[in-house]
């Protein structure tokens, strides 16, 4: 061989080996790339992909929390809230992860959902309350979302890929048709988180399954019948296909079932398999506690529910509109006019004006306010609605103040806002401002606080007959149906003599 060809040969075998270590480092890269990624599922023993350590999940759990607390209303009912808690801890503490830190809240919400976040948060809607007729129920709502937890189903999503295509998916039932609320914002969009929205949307068939499954050993494990699965289940299943009959459309729960649950034979299944308790053995046999708590509960669309600013919100039910004065500080009114005041810190007068021919909100200020000389002059549009808004010397007192106007309907309302001796300037004028700002129509369909439908337990009679209670109910549309809905008792059947019995009032 020449010399030319040794030298060939050499870097051919040089190549070789390097490409063979090359192959080496890879193999060593991946596989421990997929045993760090692979980790044994906590409630079902069986490996799973995911990419993130414990702590991490806790970390994302805090983080993604407040993301849910800054977009969506808590409900501030403190004995229902503190029972909702009790409850799941309950479930919490037999589940597969009981060293976990579980935190439990209520969202002021009429939708039919809950969802879980990754480390132990879990959120369940006061819509989905209102369809709980016993402990259980709310057990088996309150330990579904736990199984998602215990089986890290939200990080075995994030480590497929799947978490935004989740998102996607519309989930979560519309209580307002039932209930005539006309409440039809989307809670999945609203929710400034992710997971949140992947959590409301559901996991996936195999995954609601395994949570089903999970929930039903924690409900026995806990004392209560897992065969209230499958009642929480029947449920609102019932209420989705009222709700796809009578608007066409729908969603459910987590987005689960196209079938009814009672003739779902791998639910059947999964939950039979954790076996049956003996009568014995079952701890939550008198719901009294339950209704205690539920008694009184808003069904439908809240006052609250619909704004994140009710701590001083102000109706004018005559004129039809509505604004957030700032917090604490007194109200007085005539039939026409309102003034909030604080001591020392300012006063804002609302009154109306028929407006008279087409004026720009500038030159009404001007013409019909007599406001001359408007400084930090600027337009207003807000809730479709024009105005302007400016500060002047008030020529009676020479005090700077706030002034502004804003058309609805027929009326120019007018705002004077004063600054108080002992105030700050511009923080009071921005108080003012604001309380300005936040001006607009009460909407069609809008429920004053204190004048929302409650669900009122009572014992029915021998002779009890939902199209009959209906017929004088509160509800405003279909009333028969809704009352069935929230009982149970969908489409059909009656209940016996002495069982509670949810009225709405």
């Amino acid at each position: 061989m020449t010399k030319i060809g040794s030298f060939y040969l050499s870097i051919l075998s040089t190549i070789k080996i390097n490409f063979k270590l090359l192959i080496a480092i890879i193999v060593s890269v991946f596989s421990a790339t997929f045993l760090a990624g692979c980790a044994v599922n906590p409630a079902t023993g069986v490996p799973n992909l995911v990419l993130m350590t414990e702590n991490r999940e806790k970390e994302i759990g805090l983080e993604e929390h407040e993301k849910v607390m800054s977009s969506m209303p808590l409900f501030e009912d403190e004995a229902l809230v503190n029972y909702v808690k009790e409850i799941g801890n309950k479930m919490a503490k037999v589940s597969h992860r009981p060293d976990l830190e579980y935190h439990f809240h209520v969202i002021d919400s009429p939708e039919i959902n809950a969802f879980a976040l990754p480390g132990g948060y879990v959120y369940v809607n006061r819509g989905l309350l209102t369809y709980m007729n016993s402990e259980a129920d709310l057990a088996a709502v309150l330990a579904h979302e736990i199984g998602h937890i215990t089986a890290r189903h939200a990080v075995q999503q994030q480590a497929r890929g799947a978490l935004a295509r989740g998102a996607a998916v519309a989930g979560g039932l519309v209580a307002g048709i039932a209930t005539g609320s006309g409440y039809a914002a989307s809670q999945i969009s609203e929710v400034a988180s992710i997971w949140a929205q992947t959590g409301l949307s559901g996991f996936g068939r195999e995954h609601e399954l395994e949570a089903d499954s999970l929930a039903a050993e924690y409900l026995v494990d806990a004392g209560y019948d897992p065969a209230a699965m499958i009642e929480v289940i029947t449920v609102l299943k019932n209420q989705e296909d009222f709700n796809r009959r009578v608007t066409g459309g729908g969603g459910s729960y987590h987005g689960l079932f196209a079938t009814h649950p009672r003739n779902d034979r791998r639910l059947q299944e999964a939950i039979s398999q954790v076996g049956q308790l003996e009568d014995t053995e079952v701890i939550e046999s008198d719901n009294e506690i339950f209704r205690d708590e539920l008694n009184g509960l808003i069904v439908g669309q809240s006052n609250a529910s619909q704004r994140t600013d009710q701590r001083n919100r102000y109706y004018q039910d005559l004129l039809g509109y509505t604004l957030v004065f700032p917090d604490d500080w007194g109200i007085s009114e005539t039939t026409t006019t309102v003034t909030a005041s604080a001591d020392s810190i300012g006063n804002l007068k609302v009154g109306a004006q028929r407006l008279q021919g087409n004026i720009e909100p500038r030159v009404f200020i001007r013409d019909n306010m007599g406001v001359e000389n408007l400084q930090k002059s600027e337009p207003l549009s807000q809730f479709r609605l024009i105005g302007h808004t400016g500060i002047a010397a008030n020529p009676d007192t020479g005090k700077m103040e706030r002034v502004a106007t804003i058309y609805l309907g027929p009326r120019a309302f007018t705002f004077r806002g004063e600054i108080g001796e002992g105030a700050e300037s511009d923080t009071t004028d921005e108080m003012l401002l604001a309380a300005i700002r936040s001006f607009r129509s009460i909407q069609q369909g809008e429920v004053v606080a204190g004048n929302e439908l409650k669900i009122k337990y009572v014992q029915a009679s021998e002779f009890f007959d939902f199209s009959v209670v209906a017929q004088s109910s509160k509800i405003p549309n279909f009333p028969e149906e809704t009352l069935r809905l929230l009982n149970g008792y969908y489409p059909s059947g009656s209940p016996d003599e002495g069982d509670w019995i949810k009225l709405v009032d």
